[in-house]
């Protein structure tokens, strides 16, 4: 009896470690999540002064280049950059994100050329046939998403012999009301005429008209970079904010099986502690009644 109790012991206290250790790490991703949503919030007002100013652009000078220093290539080249994750226990999150990239590629014709943000999202993509030219790491906080994204439009912008992007898209997960995220997609590159003309059509919000100096091109061209940025941006921190929130979810799952476990495993401690007490009253009772008899 003492072996299993002794053996109950072990791992009744192996499961309260591990619990401590999944409470550490739902509150992690809690704060995580947090974190990235403010820093979204934080760059609404910015992203919206982004698009008056093309818009002023666009109404002032006529202009709807698809990026002033593109040009267009003889080969179809689609770029795309799939933001996923470094780390597990995301349930499906990099499989999600990567069928539904797959699946829009899949529809757009032309050569994908894509961009990995996440080493798991990458080995889903290479399952699937499709190599990424570059895998760049995941930031883990809201001061690394500013460089990544730098990098990701070094990488997007470099310049090949022969390769030219005739689109660029976007792929990652963003928070869903239903859901704790869903998989989303988007064209950076050539801009959507909709929006385009949405942008146009957008009233100044004050009666002091903008006016632009110098050459309008290059100015449009500065604002379409700087819309990038915003975009891609925003999409790093939403894709960070599911990660953790499939994270969150994932932690409360486990608690609840260590819950469930602790507590099977505490009463089967506590019957054969009380089986164990049980033996040794009887032990003494019949003892006992034995010296008695003898007298």
């Amino acid at each position: 009896m003492s072996v299993s109790t002794q053996s109950l012991r072990r791992k009744i206290d192996s499961a309260g470690n591990l619990q401590a250790v999944v409470r550490t790490m739902k509150a992690l991703a809690a704060s995580s999540i947090g974190q990235y949503e403010q820093s979204v919030r934080a760059l609404a007002d910015y992203q919206d002064t982004i698009e008056l100013g093309l818009g002023a652009c666009l109404r002032a000078a006529s202009l709807s280049p698809v990026h002033p220093s593109r040009k267009v290539s003889a080969k179809r080249v689609i770029g795309a950059v799939i933001l996923g994750s470094d780390q597990g226990l995301v349930g499906q999150f990099n499989d999600q994100v990567a069928d539904y990239a797959l699946e829009a590629l899949a529809a757009v014709p032309g050569t994908p050329r894509v961009w990995a943000v996440g080493e798991r999202v990458q080995v889903r993509l290479l399952d699937a046939g499709l190599t990424p030219v570059a895998c760049l790491p995941v930031p883990t906080s809201v001061q690394a998403v500013t460089p990544l994204v730098g990098q990701i439009l070094l990488e997007t912008e470099a310049r090949e012999a022969g390769v030219e992007l005739a689109e660029l898209h976007l792929f990652y997960n963003r928070p869903g009301n239903a859901a704790a995220y869903a998989p989303y997609g988007l064209c950076l590159l050539p801009l959507d005429e909709v929006w385009r003309q949405q942008r146009t059509e957008t009233a100044w919000p004050t009666k002091l008209l903008p006016e632009i100096f110098g050459d309008g091109t290059a100015t449009l061209g500065a604002l379409i970079r700087e819309y990038l940025f915003v975009c891609l941006f925003r999409a790093c921190a939403e894709s960070l904010a599911s990660e953790n929130a499939s994270r969150l979810a994932a932690m409360q799952r486990a608690e609840r099986n260590i819950d469930e476990l602790l507590e099977r495993l505490n009463n089967r401690f506590h019957q054969l502690r009380q089986s164990g007490i049980d033996e040794e009253l009887s032990d003494v009772t019949a003892g006992f009644e034995a010296l008695t008899a003898a007298q």
